[in-house]
């Protein structure tokens, strides 16, 4: 052992042993048999049905950006849903916990959460919800549409796209076995100085929490070298910076943010392990080290990463605007410069969300200041969405709903923030729930906007609509329980109410607690229309089946290629001459004119070694946890031994002849024709 630690420890298994699996839980333990149960039937469906080599060959070692998406989005909804169970315990143990004379179940004094097990729950929250579900998400559509925008055939780095998922993909497996292996942080998600050194957190949740987020940042970071360098290099002929897509834009600023921010994030936890592991003393006061610093280095990533979580959001209500409303988008370039700008202002803001913490008048008034100066081109956005669809032929089809919701919320999540950002009102309602209800209206602009993008796209990557009833349907009550939730919320932060209470003292305060726990019922509706509309789509999926322009009315290059998109994205790399490409083809009558001829294309070969190292991430992440050490020792000597082989072998990749590309193309053009018939 490097430090002394509080409790068993041997050279086998390190801190692990028995008593750290919760078998006498009784919320745990029935939920861990649940776990294995589903998963013994998903394998066993799998092997059934003989699917095993399918999966490996067509999924699991693919490099195809597009497949890579679809799993960046899948492992986004699973948190994503993760995340809300954790929202529900939360707001159910509030709603129970009020008042002296509340009953407890389940070894807690009031409600049925003790307070160690309602903080893990807490803190995993945030974590998910931020780092495993907004930014997988977003990446996800980043992958999928990004590369067919801009009329290239993939990522420029296609093995490094799939490490960086299954990078993720290790950090989503990490904090999921914490369920039932230890304990998760208690510490906030974003953690506290000194809350989290060894002597006050001697668990192992605060080492979950430093390598989860080390893991996702790890991913992020490769993906945003990636996705840079695919939008600077690849783009094809004619596709100028004046005519990129402002999804692009908005996803270039996003990964600018990413590419400078989440360094500082993992330096910062880095140095909370440098505290744990090693004895070092960064962060204690009373040994030469520094609260305040930790708070400052995670902010300084912590602010830049809202709006590289919100910037892609943007982009996505850019796109689905001028789409629904038969326009162009109103202000192009102002959009553009809108976006840098907010990624630029993204970086002089952070030190608000310690507006109390004694830095002064005057570093607080600098600091309010460029908060408030996020609200120009943000409102620059909002008005050119506005005059998009000014006298548009609007589509009130459930994409554009969604896209509308979203623009509402950003007002009110907007005008909110313009409220926190003066430092007297700040200094009324900070740790209150009126903060936490604001950045989750913003967090809401981004859940809106990803929907939109599921029913906008959806057709896109699999070749046809999702259920309009079904879609509405889900639509609606997501609203409904939006406002039952976060207007008491509102409401609640002004009366007073701090954030992460266990047990609610203010009896005045249950009416709201109940409303909002109903608002979390209307929630759970949601979720069971989203499943019901996965599963009528799927089932009805013939008679819904697109050509490559699913809505008619589509503007950008993505829909020029057929749907769904073929590996090779294009048959023929396009010329572009227009900004809007595929609105300026259909005005000129020129939208389904093919090539004469065909070229070879070369593509990347498929690969196991990416999801390899991702277990092998796994597993040293787990390691480090319990302290592990030869375990630690052999993961790592496998990751650098398997990333040298793979760095010697490198990746020839194949040729798609040009008969081979014909035969495919002629194909996807017969069954758009039976389509269109």
């Amino acid at each position: 052992m490097l430090v002394d630690l509080a409790g068993g420890w041997n050279p086998m298994w390190g801190r692990l042993a028995w008593s750290q699996i919760p078998y006498d839980n009784p919320i745990l333990a029935p939920l861990f048999v649940a776990v294995v149960v589903g998963a013994i039937l998903v394998l066993s469906l799998i092997t059934y049905y003989g699917k095993w080599t399918y999966l490996w060959k067509e999924w699991l070692t693919t490099v195809d950006h597009k497949k890579l998406g679809v799993m960046y989005i899948l492992i986004g909804l699973v948190m994503l849903f993760r995340g809300f169970i954790d929202g529900l315990m939360i707001r159910t143990q509030q709603a129970w916990a009020v008042g002296a004379h509340s009953s407890g179940v389940f070894g807690a004094t009031h409600g049925y959460l003790t307070p160690f097990h309602f903080g893990q729950i807490y803190s995993a929250h945030g974590v998910i919800m931020i780092l495993l579900a907004a930014t997988p998400l977003l990446v996800g559509f980043m992958n999928i549409i990004v590369p067919i925008q801009i009329g290239a055939r993939d990522m420029a780095y296609p093995y490094l796209n799939a490490l960086g998922l299954w990078f993720t993909a290790a950090a989503g497996a990490l904090i999921m076995i914490s369920l039932f292996v230890g304990d998760f942080a208690h510490n906030g998600w974003f953690g506290y100085a000194p809350i989290f050194e060894l002597q006050y957190s001697p668990g192992v949740g605060v080492d979950y929490w430093i390598w989860t987020m080390e893991l996702v940042a790890l991913g992020t970071t490769l993906g945003g070298i990636n996705i840079l360098a695919t939008i600077i290099k690849m783009r094809a002929p004619g596709m100028t910076w004046g005519r990129l897509p402002i999804f692009v834009w908005a996803t270039l600023s996003a990964n600018v943010i990413a590419l400078t921010s989440f360094p500082a994030l993992q330096v910062a936890l880095a140095l909370i392990a440098a505290d744990r592991y090693l004895g070092a003393h960064f962060f204690t006061a009373g040994l030469g080290g520094n609260l305040m610093l930790y708070t400052n280095l995670f902010w300084i990533w912590g602010h830049p990463e809202v709006y590289f979580v919100i910037l892609p959001a943007f982009g996505m209500m850019s796109e689905i605007f001028p789409t629904f409303s038969e326009k162009p988008l109103f202000g192009y370039i102002t959009m553009v410069l809108a976006s840098m700008a907010i990624a630029g202002v993204s970086w002089l803001v952070w030190l608000h969300h310690f507006f109390t913490m004694g830095a002064g008048p005057y570093v607080n008034s600098a600091f309010s200041v460029a908060t408030m100066l996020v609200g120009i081109p943000t409102g620059v956005k909002v008005f050119n969405w506005a005059f998009t669809m000014y006298r548009g032929r609007l589509t009130f089809n459930t994409a554009m709903l969604w896209a509308i919701g979203a623009l509402f919320l950003l007002l009110i999540g907007g005008l909110t923030g313009m409220m926190l950002a003066v430092p007297a009102i700040n200094y009324m309602v900070h740790n209150s729930v009126f903060v936490v209800a604001h950045f989750h209206t913003m967090l809401l602009v981004i859940v809106y906007a990803i929907f939109a993008s599921v029913i906008y796209w959806f057709p896109k990557v699999f070749g046809f609509k999702l259920d309009e009833f079904w879609a509405k349907t889900m639509f609606w009550l997501f609203s409904a329980g939006t406002v039952l939730v976060f207007v008491p919320m509102y409401m609640l932060g002004f009366m007073g109410m701090t954030r992460r209470l266990d047990y609610v003292f203010n009896t005045v305060w249950h009416p709201y607690l109940l409303v909002m726990e109903f608002g979390i019922a209307v929630y759970m509706l949601s979720v069971l229309a989203f499943v019901a509309l996965l599963y009528v789509s799927i089932r009805d999926h013939a008679k819904n089946q697109v050509g490559a322009d699913a809505w008619g009315t589509s503007r950008s290059l993505e829909w020029l290629t057929h749907s769904p998109v073929p590996f090779y994205n294009f048959a023929v790399l396009p010329h572009i001459s227009a900004r809007d490409e595929v609105a300026w083809r259909r005005d000129n009558g020129i939208d389904h004119v093919q090539p004469d001829h065909y070229e070879d294309i070369h593509m990347p070969n498929n690969t196991g070694v990416a999801i390899i190292l991702g277990g092998l991430t796994f597993v040293l992440g787990f390691a480090l946890v319990w302290r592990i050490w030869w375990l630690c020792a052999l993961s790592l000597l496998a990751i650098v031994a398997l990333v040298i082989y793979r760095s010697f072998k490198g990746d020839p990749g194949y040729i798609i002849t040009a008969a081979e590309v014909e035969k495919m193309e002629k194909e996807a053009l017969r069954r758009e024709a039976q389509i269109s018939k």
